[in-house]
């Protein structure tokens, strides 16, 4: 139980070891509770819960304190027994213990200690950091990167069972290839939190699903587990649809002869079998949200044009020579590396983000529904979702609004509920709402399934299919990109191109890339014959580079700069949402000024950290093409 609410009632199961197990059930069922109990932190109120005593647990800690500390000794730090004979060593040798001292170097050998750092290199690569960026201090990065760093802390600590939930939530299509890789691969017992289809599919080898506090148990990956539970539904209606028959018939019976008194015994008879059979009920399907997308008013075409495009912030060229011809039907989905460009090129194409050059045309009478995560922020938390609607439309009634928002989930008082106390699934719900209210003919969505669970993907899947407008998504659902978009188009090296294939093609293309860059790796290390260089050359070469790549440098001092003031503010701003006090009730005002303090400066390092990692992704490109040009 949590907070007086029963999670899990009279429901057992047995996870074996080496398995891989998906843990899926609607948002509030109780799977970080599950979790929270396979690591002592929550007891049971009846039942038994058993776990080899001597399991090393690795899980993703939530939460992640704004260090100095560099990125890859953080994620060294979660190996602690490394750490400890580290310690040990350090300790051995300040007071010249010879004796001592072979014994650590001996425990740091048995703990893999030697190549902890590359290990931790590789780690961070495959979850898309930068080379460079790896001594970077946790402070510099913001919320979504810092994740990525709890998850390789996760990831290198030895373990016999690891927890992870939502993994995939802070990754982009390329980190979660490598991710399903690495878990597919790892030896030990390995439970999932996720709502991705495909991650499931690529990684699970067993399902346990949560519903109607029970959890239930099945063999295979998610599609698998669909179809099993298909079944079992139908085979359950079935065999209710047959005790209805029955329980009809008999009670035909008792009315007819339960006042004979011939008859009497058997028609009490028959009426305590009915009292049984009238505990049987069919098993339902989760009651799931279904939405539809309004007709868009106009549909013109072309939508919008794009030609010779370069999009950025300030002096910062992220993305050039763009070209784009958007009209109705057109269904793309972008694909490249987080820092790459994606969320430049969306917020470009809404006009939240001016072209730096080029021509950027939109058509008379189109309407943009554009969703990103900041957007949930934006909301007012004082607010219901039927007040945000009537601020879009104070002409319809109050009945057509609540008609409508009712459609997403919020019926009855939750309409009238305020916004702030929401789960981050009920916001996206809310978000979502606002913007098809508007009937978009052109809809811009940048990781839009980020906090919905399984059956709200689903029916947004549904509701894209037969959306009439046009449509551009940045994702890493590969699911909603497989069934909703038919075209892609790759975002890499400062440029945007049709890509000509499918998921799996550019999966294969990733892993080319990875190839050739070992390749050159090996090749860059192995002693070859000598070149003479022109050093006058190479300078004047270097210091033209230098004053090339100025203004990105620039920019991404000053962005650490403000960042680092942003991470001191939002100190302030936790340490007084720690006092207790400040919750009383006389403190509303500035309790509520906190959190809208909190709220603005996590937005601005939001922003900070995107404008950030484009502007040194793009800095590492230019490094690598300068760097081939003098090797050739």
């Amino acid at each position: 139980m949590r907070g007086g609410k029963t999670l899990l009632s009279d429901t057992s199961f047995t996870i074996f070891p080496q398995h891989r197990i998906g843990l899926i059930g609607k948002n509030g069922c109780g799977k970080s509770s599950l979790f929270a109990l396979f690591r002592d932190e929550l007891q049971l109120e009846e039942g038994e819960l058993q776990l080899p005593s001597e399991w090393r647990i690795a899980s993703v800690a939530q939460e992640t304190p704004a260090l100095s500390r560099s990125a890859i000794d953080y994620v060294m730090d979660g190996d602690q027994s490394f750490r400890v004979a580290e310690q040990a060593l350090q300790t051995a040798e300040a007071e010249g213990d010879g004796h001592a001292i072979a014994h650590s170097h001996e425990q740091l050998a048995q703990l893999g200690a030697y190549d902890i750092r590359s290990r931790a290199a590789m780690l961070l690569d495959g979850l898309g950091f930068l080379p460079e960026q790896i001594e970077q201090p946790v402070s510099a990065f913001s919320g979504g990167w810092r994740m990525r760093l709890n998850l390789a802390q996760a990831l290198i600590a030895p373990s016999d069972l690891m927890l992870l939930d939502e993994p995939t939530n802070h990754l982009d299509v390329d980190a979660i290839f490598w991710l399903e890789s690495w878990l597919k691969s790892y030896s030990g017992t390995l439970v999932i939190i996720s709502h991705d289809r495909d991650f499931l599919d690529n990684v699970a080898t067993d399902i346990l699903h949560v519903e109607n506090q029970v959890i239930s148990s099945y063999t295979g990956n998610y599609s698998q587990f669909e179809h099993q539970r298909a079944e079992h539904l139908m085979q359950q209606q079935s065999e209710y649809e047959k005790a209805q028959a029955i329980k009809k018939h008999m009670q035909a019976y008792v009315d007819r002869f339960r006042y004979k008194a011939s008859k009497a015994k058997q028609a009490q008879s028959r009426l305590k079998a009915i009292e049984k059979l009238s505990v049987q009920a069919p098993l339902q399907a989760e009651r799931g949200i279904d939405f539809e997308f309004l007709p868009p008013a106009k549909l013109p075409n072309p939508l919008i044009n794009m030609r010779e495009v370069k999009a950025g912030y300030g002096d910062t060229v992220i993305l050039e020579n763009i070209k784009l011809n958007l009209v109705p039907g057109t269904r793309m989905g972008l694909l490249g590396r987080n820092g790459a460009g994606k969320s430049t090129l969306i917020k470009t194409l809404s006009g939240s983000l001016e072209p730096l050059a080029g021509e950027r045309t939109v058509s008379q009478g189109v309407s943009v529904g554009y969703f990103a995560q900041h957007q949930l922020e934006a909301l007012d938390p004082d607010a219901s979702p039927l007040l945000h609607l009537q601020r879009l439309d104070s002409q319809a009634t109050e009945q057509q609004l609540r008609d409508f928002i009712g459609g997403f989930g919020f019926s009855g008082d939750q309409a009238l509920a305020p916004v702030e106390p929401m789960s981050g699934g009920e916001k996206a719900r809310l978000a979502l709402a606002l913007i098809i209210y508007q009937k978009p003919n052109l809809l811009l969505l940048d990781e839009p399934t980020n906090h919905l669970d399984i059956g709200l993907r689903d029916a947004l899947v549904n509701a894209l299919q037969a959306f009439e407008g046009a449509l551009i998504v940045v994702s890493h659902d590969r699911h909603l990109l497989r069934t909703t978009v038919d075209e892609f188009y790759r975002v890499h090296e400062g440029h945007v191109e049709p890509f000509p294939g499918d998921l799996d093609q550019y999966h294969a293309w990733l892993e080319q890339q990875a190839k050739q860059r070992r390749e050159k790796s090996t090749t860059t290390a192995t002693p070859g014959k000598e070149v003479k260089v022109d050093r006058k050359e190479q300078k004047r070469r270097e210091a033209e580079f230098r004053k090339a790549t100025k203004p990105l440098r620039d920019r991404i001092a000053q962005s650490e700069q403000q960042l680092e003031k942003i991470a001191d503010a939002l100190e302030v701003v936790h340490q007084g949402l720690s006092d207790s006090s400040i919750y009383d009730t006389d403190k509303k005002d500035a309790l509520n000024k906190l959190l809208a303090e909190q709220r603005r400066l996590q937005a601005e390092q939001e922003t900070l950290e995107e404008r950030w990692m484009e502007a040194e992704g793009t800095l590492a490109e230019m490094t690598e093409q300068f760097e081939q040009e003098a090797d050739s």
